[in-house]
């Protein structure tokens, strides 16, 4: 085997285990420009005075973004950033137009944001399959000189160029689309809870920052299901930036209920529950308007009276629903993942005053 397709080998190996996920990249596409109009003219026997006929340049190939089916990444993207679709034909005698440049088709994941050059104008929010976008214009075909022919200019001998295409850089950047969303600090038992109780298998391991990048589960209950996303563990600052926060945090925002869930282990667990509900403030977004419900995790550890005791000193500062689990042992798991459904349910039920209202008439 020779060196290089040894080099190519591990490289493929190395990707395929730490390359999975990929949530921001960016692209430079640039759309054809259009062909050029032809000067011609009709050259036949026994026609002394053809007169024009040179067709039209071709249009210029567009760029669009497509979100579809089967794709939860954007991992593609890191090898290929360079996107340039078709140029235009020249346009040709005996009135033959040029054919139109070949469009250029991006295809990304459902729920992937456009952004302009300066990572903060959207230009596209794909939420559905089939869901397109046009990115870059064509640029249009130039007129032959069939075009220019008149009363007064029985052969005129001037044709247009093509136009210019368009060349841009944007950005992509992925934010899953699911119903529930698992906010913790690192090691807090995110990604067991997850693996506990759907058919995801997170890497988990009893030290911080396991989690890499976000899981996505499909978890049942009582005959109905809901997506679940788990996203690496969040630190002092993350709406910053800090940790990759600010990009953790983008991919639940979408969601219609946060679970936070909170290592009861730990020294300061109150603490880092005041971190967690401060960074999730600053960020925006609406995200702490969202219905949240609180978890403490690995009580396993614990008496029952142990537990009340740290339930009651957590329930002094918060209002939302608390819930005690072993995400290890299942304890209380169920009676949670009841509570998760109902809250699912709500965000799915259409406000009825609103949808009466968009049906009023108006003169």
């Amino acid at each position: 085997m020779r060196h290089c397709d040894k080099t190519f080998i591990a490289w493929k190996r190395y990707e395929s285990r730490f390359m999975k996920f990929l949530d921001l990249v960016k692209v430079y596409i640039r759309s054809g420009s259009g062909g050029a109009g032809s000067v011609s003219f009709r050259r036949e026997k026994n026609i002394e005075y053809g007169g024009p006929d040179g067709g039209n340049g071709g249009h210029g190939g567009s760029v669009w973004v497509e979100a579809v089916e089967g794709l939860n990444t954007l991992i593609d993207f890191r090898y290929q950033q360079h996107f340039f679709a078709d140029n235009g034909k020249s346009g040709m005698g005996k009135q033959r137009s040029g054919p139109h440049g070949v469009d250029k088709v991006l295809k990304v994941p459902v729920g992937t944001e456009i952004l302009d050059e300066d990572q903060e104008t959207l230009l596209a929010d794909l939420t559905k399959v089939g869901n397109r976008a046009l990115l870059a214009q064509g640029g249009n075909g130039g007129f032959g000189n069939l075009h220019f022919k008149s009363s007064t200019n029985q052969a005129p001998r001037k044709a247009n160029p093509g136009q210019e295409g368009v060349e841009r850089t944007i950005w992509l950047r992925l934010k899953l689309i699911a119903d529930v969303g698992l906010l913790g600090m690192p090691n807090a038992g995110k990604s067991t809870f997850l693996s506990a109780t759907s058919n995801a298998r997170p890497k988990i391991a009893d030290y911080p920052f396991t989690t890499l990048y976000p899981n996505l589960g499909v978890v049942g209950i009582d005959s109905s299901e809901f997506v679940v996303a788990d996203i690496p563990g969040l630190i002092e600052g993350a709406h910053l930036g800090h940790g990759l926060g600010d990009l953790f945090l983008g991919h639940v925002e979408r969601c219609s209920v946060l679970v936070h869930v909170i290592d009861i282990t730990h020294d300061n667990f109150l603490n880092n529950f005041n971190i967690i509900i401060e960074e999730v403030n600053k960020y925006g977004n609406a995200l702490s308007d969202k219905p949240r419900i609180t978890v403490l995790n690995k009580i396993d550890a614990f008496s029952v009276d142990e537990r009340e005791f740290y339930k009651e000193q957590l329930k002094e500062i918060i209002d939302d629903p608390i819930f005690m689990i072993s995400a290890v042992s299942g304890e209380g798991i169920e009676k949670l993942l009841r509570e998760i459904r109902i809250e699912v349910d709500k965000g799915k039920t259409p406000n009825v005053e609103e949808e009466q209202g968009s049906l009023e008439w108006h003169p």
